[in-house]
């Protein structure tokens, strides 16, 4: 007999085994024969042809079969060396099931499993230990007994006998070669054992085929990274050097489309994409899942509720997140692959009336067409998108960092600026005072000029005047930013009453036509929200001064958390094409002779609404009047100081 000893626990375990008559010389030879021939097949699908045959051949089965898991562990017979004395299985699929997770556990623990023959009759364990009893452990056992369905499943598929050899690819299960027997028939250890050398020879084999293609990919992907990455650096932002390098993009993982989500609302896709509405839905689902920063799948419609159109462009998706306080995304589409698998007889098993689990009697061919799956992302490319979100999320925080650092120095420059400006125009104040008050006096002194001198006295005085204006209107921009705001609320029917009456003087005989609607109440500093509505007030009245009859109205209304206002008229309105500097300082889109000001009415308004956290916006149309739009929030977050 051959004994063989193995430890579980602590106690041995011997088995014993029918002394074999093997020539090891001869094996070796088989062997020495094998080594050269697996080396010289092109790829792995003569590799694993090849191996079958050897070890077929070798072990005396009447088949042979190189049988691979996928991912759900489903297998598949890629190669067979068949003697003609069993059906072929080549290239039919059998479920999980027919192997569960157990007896998987057991292959990747122990690599060869012999059934001599199914009708075997058990015999008792020889317990030499007291404490061997019910704990043992019989997983290393070569020739422990058989469950009963795995038998019945063996009948069921008409072999007698069989051996199973796992494929150990870097230490994971990648497979087995499968061998089965009409009759019984029993093999060596030293056979097994040859064997056994010559299915781990493939392993070795399909590992460094495996490596050298994902060396291949990652070589691929780096390429295509720093084309990615040198778009997102030049770019200003890295959805647009995305989108600029938009061909590199889907050729990085193979995909057919891709979605780049900034803020969640904001949307940019290329490629083939599902409907906005539909990346929209998933992307509130992505959000609010909890399983990492990478969700892969190559069948969305198993995790997610997606419709015909959906599955079509979308079986498959890698979305990477980006940012979770913006909830900014960057996905990958693939589209369906309908796929028609041959399965080696229903995938499914039935229940007896016993209750007791029996395997499916037949093993013929049972088509499938596979919907709602799109071709498996690789491993590399998960690898590859992983490493692309981590420069990404690098690009971005660095140009964070600048902004925060580009901020602080305009901040620093426009105090300075502010300051600047301050003195400047307050120092310059009593000197244009001083230049009116003279001219005046000189004009009083000498009452015998000549008309010519006298106007030229007139123009010093309006200058100067104007001069003055312009000065005042320079220290309140200035003073704006260094001003503390009391904001508490404000009745903005009564500021609107105030400014209109104070108008009033000015008006002469104008005709008008105010229409004042009923305001809701805002939240600022009434001095400040007072002085924004002069400003666009007065604009009113002054541009509709060619008119017969000006039309002023002012209206506003609170919709959620924002109350909007307006002031429309009927003036000389503005060309849209100009709208860039209607709010800047010193820009005027009138001409002076026309119209009278300082062209900073307009940028000092837009000052004071963004220091109360709103916004301010504009329509016109030549000729054709204009409308001034503010929007303030109804609970704002304290003083906003601008730089």
């Amino acid at each position: 007999m051959h004994g063989f000893v193995h430890r579980s626990g602590d106690v041995a375990i011997v088995d014993f085994e029918p002394l074999s008559g093997d020539a090891t010389d001869e094996l070796l030879s088989h062997l020495a024969n094998f080594a050269p021939l697996l080396a010289s097949q092109a790829d792995i699908d003569a590799a694993l042809e090849a191996t079958a045959r050897f070890v077929g051949q070798l072990s005396g089965f009447d088949r042979a079969l190189v049988y691979r898991f996928d991912e759900a562990w489903n297998g598949q017979v890629l190669a067979e060396w068949n003697s003609g004395a069993l059906p072929s299985y080549l290239g039919l699929h059998f479920p999980a099931d027919d192997i569960p997770a157990q007896a998987r556990r057991l292959y990747a623990l122990n690599r060869t499993r012999i059934i001599p023959d199914i009708d075997y009759t058990p015999v008792d364990l020889a317990a030499l230990h007291p404490d061997a009893g019910d704990q043992l452990d019989l997983s290393f056992s070569q020739i422990r007994s058989v469950s009963p369905v795995h038998l019945e499943y063996m009948r069921n598929m008409g072999t007698a006998s069989s051996m199973s050899i796992s494929i150990m690819v870097s230490g994971q299960l990648w497979g087995l070669v499968a061998c089965h027997s009409r009759a019984a028939h029993y093999v060596s250890p030293a056979l097994r054992d040859a064997c056994d050398f010559a299915v781990q020879s493939l392993a070795i084999r399909i590992a460094s085929q495996r490596d050298s293609e994902n060396a291949s990919q990652r070589a691929r992907h780096a390429s295509v990274h720093g084309h990615l990455i040198g778009a997102t650096t030049s770019a200003a932002t890295w959805s647009e050097g995305l989108l600029r390098a938009s061909d590199q993009l889907l050729a990085f993982v193979s995909a057919s489309g891709a979605a780049i989500v900034e803020d969640g609302d904001d949307v940019k896709t290329v490629g083939r994409v599902p409907p906005l509405s539909d990346i929209k839905r998933l992307i509130a689902w992505l959000s609010e899942r909890d399983d990492g920063d990478v969700v892969v799948t190559d069948r969305l419609s198993e995790i997610f509720d997606t419709d015909g159109k959906m599955v079509e462009v979308a079986s498959g998706v890698m979305a990477l997140r980006v940012s979770e306080l913006h909830h900014s995304w960057l996905i990958w589409f693939r589209p369906e692959v309908v796929q028609t698998v041959t399965w080696g007889g229903r995938p499914h098993k039935t229940v007896s009336e016993n209750g007791r689990i029996h395997p499916r009697h037949s093993f013929d061919a049972w088509k499938e067409q596979v919907r709602g799956k799109s071709a498996p992302w690789r491993m590399t490319e998960i690898e590859a998108a992983r490493a692309l979100r981590a420069a990404i999320i690098n690009i971005v925080l660095k140009k964070a960092e600048e902004l925060a650092q580009l901020s602080d120095e305009l901040r620093r420059s426009n105090k300075e600026l502010e300051a600047f400006s301050y003195s400047v125009s307050h120092d310059l104040r009593a000197p244009f005072r001083h230049i009116v008050g003279f001219a005046q006096l000189l004009r009083e002194r000498t009452p015998g000029l000549d008309e010519k001198s006298r106007h030229y006295l007139a123009t010093i005085t309006d200058s100067a005047m104007a001069a003055g204006r312009l000065v005042d209107d320079l220290l309140n921009f200035s003073q704006l930013g260094r001003t503390a705001m009391a904001s508490r609320p404000v009745d903005m029917n009564k500021l609107v009453a105030e400014v209109v009456r104070s108008l009033q003087p000015s008006l002469e005989d104008r005709k008008i036509a105010w229409t004042i609607g009923d305001l809701p109440p805002a939240h600022g500093d009434p001095g400040l929200l007072r002085q924004a509505w002069f400003n666009l007030i007065e604009n009113a009245v002054k541009y509709t001064r060619p008119r017969a009859e000006a039309s002023i109205e002012i209206s506003g209304q609170r919709i959620g958390d924002i109350s909007t206002f307006s002031v429309s008229d009927n003036g000389v309105g503005f060309d849209m094409a100009y709208y860039g500097k209607l709010f800047g300082v010193f820009q005027r889109l009138q001409r002076v002779e026309d119209f009278e000001g300082t062209g900073i009415g307009l940028a000092l308004t837009r000052r004071i609404i963004e220091r109360h956290g709103g916004e301010i916006s504009a329509t016109g149309e030549p000729d054709a009047g204009a409308r001034f739009e503010f929007r303030l929030p109804t609970n704002p977050k304290g003083d906003r100081k601008l730089a």
